[in-house]
C-alpha cells in the first residue's frame, strides 16, 4: 500500500504565501507532499505599489499578476476562495465553497485596516488595501474633479483630501496624489490652489520611526506640492461630510484615505489562536505557539525585535524572508528532519517614495535622498519579481525608468 503525500496548505497570496509557494516548487516539494495555494483572487498583487494606482500613477493592472504565471498549477495546486475558519483541532480549513484538509498550514492571510475604534472609519473612509480598493479611490478622486465645475454652486469640500495617517502607506499616497494634481487641475480646468491636501497624523512626528533628516525632507517637499500637515492631532470621528479632529476642530471633504495602520487577519481570532491585534506570536521557527504544524508568515506573525523589544513593523522585506525560512523549514520536515532553522530578519533598508522621481531611503547607514533614493526603490521593487518568478517576471512587470 502506498503511503499517502501529506498535504501542505498555504493559505494567501500574498508576499509571504507566493514566496513560499514559489521556493517549494522550485525544491520539487510537490514530489513529497500534496500542495495546495488558497486565495480569494486568481492573482497576485504587490501591496507596496498600491498607493500609485490609487493616485492614478500608475495603472492598476502593473500591480498584480496571475497567480497561474507565476505557480506552476500542475505541481501546486490552486484553489480561488476565501477563508472563512480555520479548525486547529481538526486539521481542517473552512473555505466559502468548501474545506480541505492539511498536515502543515502555512497561514500568510495578510492584513485589515487598523481603524482604533474610531466611530465612522468603516463606513465613511477609504482604505489603500487591494486592487478593488484603490480602483475605486483614483474613480472617485476623478469623479469630484469632474463634477466640481458642473454644478453651479461650487463645493469646495469635492476637491479637499484628507489622508489620515502620516506613517509609510499615507506619505507615499500623498507624494503619489501630490504629484498628480496639477495634471488633474489641467484637464479639468481648475485652479492648483483650489485643491487642498491635509495629510492627518495622531503620532507626534510624520514617518513615526524614520531618520529625523528623511522625515524633513520628505515634509518640506511635500509642503511645496501643496500638502498641509497635521502632525500630533487625532482624528476623533470620520463622517459622510469629513473629519473631525480632536479640539473640536472640523475638514469639510469628500474624500477620506485610512491609512493608520493595520493589524492581522481577524480570522485567526475566530479560529481561536491567541493574538494581539490580529497577529501571532510566532516561535522562533515560525511555528505559531502550541501547533507544530502550523507555520505563521507575513502581516499575521508578530516578531520582537529584541535590542528594542518592540514588534518588527509588518513589511514585505520581512514577509519575503519568511518565505524563504518556512519553505526550508517545511522541506525539512518533509524529509523527517525536527532541525528547522530559526528565523532571523535581515533588514536592508527602508526606501518611502514621494512621487514622480523623489523618494527617500536608509540602506545600511547610508541616507538616500531624491532621485537616487527613488532609484534604489524600483531596484527593489525589480528584485523581489526577479525571487518570485526570475527574469522573465522582471521583464513582464519590472520598473525601468530607474532615473
Amino acid at each position: 500500500m502506498m503511503n499517502k503525500k501529506p498535504k501542505i496548505v498555504i493559505l494567501g497570496a500574498g508576499y509571504g504565501g507566493m514566496m513560499t509557494a514559489s521556493r517549494l516548487q522550485k525544491a520539487n516539494a510537490y514530489q513529497d507532499a500534496e500542495i495546495t495555494l488558497v486565495n480569494k483572487h486568481n492573482y497576485h498583487y504587490q501591496t507596496t505599489w498600491l498607493h500609485e494606482p490609487a493616485a492614478g500613477t500608475l495603472h492598476h493592472d502593473r500591480t498584480r499578476m496571475l497567480i497561474d504565471s507565476v505557480i506552476d498549477t500542475n505541481k501546486i495546486n490552486f484553489v480561488k476562495d476565501a477563508v472563512s475558519e480555520i479548525k486547529t483541532d481538526e486539521k481542517k480549513v473552512i473555505l466559502e465553497n468548501g474545506e480541505l484538509e492539511y498536515d502543515y498550514l502555512v497561514v500568510g492571510l495578510g492584513s485589515e485596516p487598523e481603524t482604533f475604534g474610531i466611530p465612522g472609519v468603516n463606513e465613511h473612509a477609504f482604505s489603500i488595501r487591494s486592487v478593488n480598493s484603490v480602483r475605486l479611490i483614483r474613480e472617485h478622486i476623478e469623479y469630484m474633479f469632474a463634477n466640481y465645475n458642473k454644478e453651479e454652486e461650487k463645493h469646495d469640500d469635492y476637491l479637499h483630501f484628507v489622508v489620515a495617517g502620516a506613517g509609510f502607506t499615507g506619505i507615499e499616497f500623498v507624494g503619489e496624489l501630490s504629484e498628480r494634481v496639477p495634471e488633474l487641475c489641467a484637464e479639468y480646468d481648475i485652479a492648483r490652489e483650489k485643491v487642498k491636501i491635509y495629510s492627518v497624523e495622531a503620532a507626534p512626528t510624520a514617518l513615526p520611526g524614520f531618520d529625523e533628516d528623511l522625515v524633513t525632507y520628505a515634509m518640506n517637499l511635500l509642503e511645496d506640492r501643496g500638502v498641509e500637515f497635521l502632525i500630533n492631532t487625532p482624528i476623533e470621528e470620520v463622517t459622510a461630510e469629513g473629519v473631525k479632529l480632536k479640539g473640536g476642530e472640523e475638514i469639510k471633504s469628500r474624500t477620506v484615505v485610512w491609512t493608520t495602520g493595520v493589524r492581522g487577519s481577524s480570522i485567526l481570532d475566530k479560529s481561536g489562536f491567541e493574538t494581539m491585534r490580529g497577529r501571532i506570536k510566532v516561535e522562533k521557527d515560525l511555528r505559531a505557539p502550541g501547533h507544530d504544524d502550523i507555520f505563521v508568515i507575513g502581516d499575521c506573525a508578530l516578531i520582537i525585535n529584541e535590542e528594542i523589544n518592540r514588534p518588527y513593523p509588518p513589511t514585505a522585506q520581512i514577509a519575503i524572508q519568511q518565505a524563504l525560512t518556512c519553505a526550508k523549514n517545511l522541506k525539512a520536515l518533509l524529509a523527517g528532519s525536527e532541525k528547522l532553522q530559526e528565523f532571523k530578519p535581515d533588514i536592508k533598508g527602508t526606501v518611502a517614495s514621494l512621487g514622480g522621481k523623489e523618494a527617500i531611503g536608509l540602506v545600511g547607514s547610508k541616507k538616500l535622498f531624491g532621485t537616487t533614493a527613488s532609484a534604489m526603490k524600483k531596484v527593489i521593487d525589480n528584485k523581489y519579481l526577479y525571487q518570485l518568478g526570475g527574469m522573465p517576471l522582471v521583464l513582464k512587470k519590472g520598473k525601468f525608468n530607474v532615473f
